[in-house]
């Protein structure tokens, strides 16, 4: 999982690095593919604008912040985390089509402050002792973002918009997918003695294991509890003789 995470980050990073530098090895201007609001031709922007940067200063700095959510995100939600990192790449390049001022927006800053508020506000909404422990994380490692959120007049080349909107994106997320991903796993090596009936045979199993008789169908399954996790095995009956068990460890 922690692989999967890592290969996505790097792939979509690599593919904004990639777009810079054909941008620059061949002298062109990208420009005109952002977000243009109000505009039908800008609309493309709404796609295209997250791929794009205007300098590799630009770029480097929206690089690393985006390496580490999306690690984060994909490796603690998942289960959710590309349905959550397509609807902020979408909302906030939508929002920012309806409700920015009459310029081209360009970058993916609106998607790293999407999924840093994604983090942050799911510890919230989501009252878990590992969102929060996330959540914690993030507000400590970008609490120097709040200041992109709001106009500056010694950086009138930011897209705060982006900041603003893309934040608001991934609250709406976080929200919205509270109660998503929250699905328990098996641990992956737990051995417990179960009593078979009739013999009262032990047998010891994992969570791979699974048992076959001629005389009975076993359903394992597993259910968490704070202190105390229980495994039980329900035993249906068929009418033959000589059982006998086999089982995989």
């Amino acid at each position: 999982m922690l692989r999967q995470s890592i290969l996505f980050a790097i792939g979509f990073t690599a593919l904004l690095w990639l777009i810079r530098a054909i941008e620059w090895g061949a002298s062109l201007d990208l420009g005109v593919f952002g977000i243009l609001p109000r505009t039908p031709l800008g609309m493309v922007g709404i796609i295209t604008a997250p791929l794009v940067h205007g300098t590799f200063l630009h770029l480097l700095s929206n690089t690393f912040p985006l390496l580490l959510l999306l690690v984060a995100t994909f490796y603690f939600y998942n289960k959710i985390a590309l349905e959550v990192f397509l609807w902020i790449y979408l909302i906030t390049g939508f929002w920012v089509w309806v409700a920015a001022r009459q310029a081209y927006h360009i970058g993916a800053s609106g998607i790293v402050y999407g999924l840093a508020a994604f983090l942050l506000f799911s510890g919230i909404f989501r009252k878990d002792i590992r969102s929060v422990i996330v959540a914690v994380a993030i507000a400590f490692l970008y609490n120097g973002m709040l200041q992109g959120l709001l106009p500056n007049a010694t950086q009138q080349n930011v897209s705060w918009e982006s900041h603003l909107l893309g934040s608001v994106a991934g609250v709406f997320c976080s929200f919205y997918f509270r109660t998503s991903g929250d699905t328990p796993k098996l641990p992956k090596d737990n051995t417990r003695n179960v009593i078979t009936a009739l013999n009262c045979q032990n047998h010891t199993f994992r969570a791979t294991s699974y048992f076959t008789t001629t005389q009975y169908n076993y359903t394992y399954s597993y259910q968490e509890e704070e202190k105390d996790p229980k495994y039980t095995i329900q035993l249906d009956e068929e009418k033959r003789d000589e059982p006998t068990i086999v089982s995989e460890i």
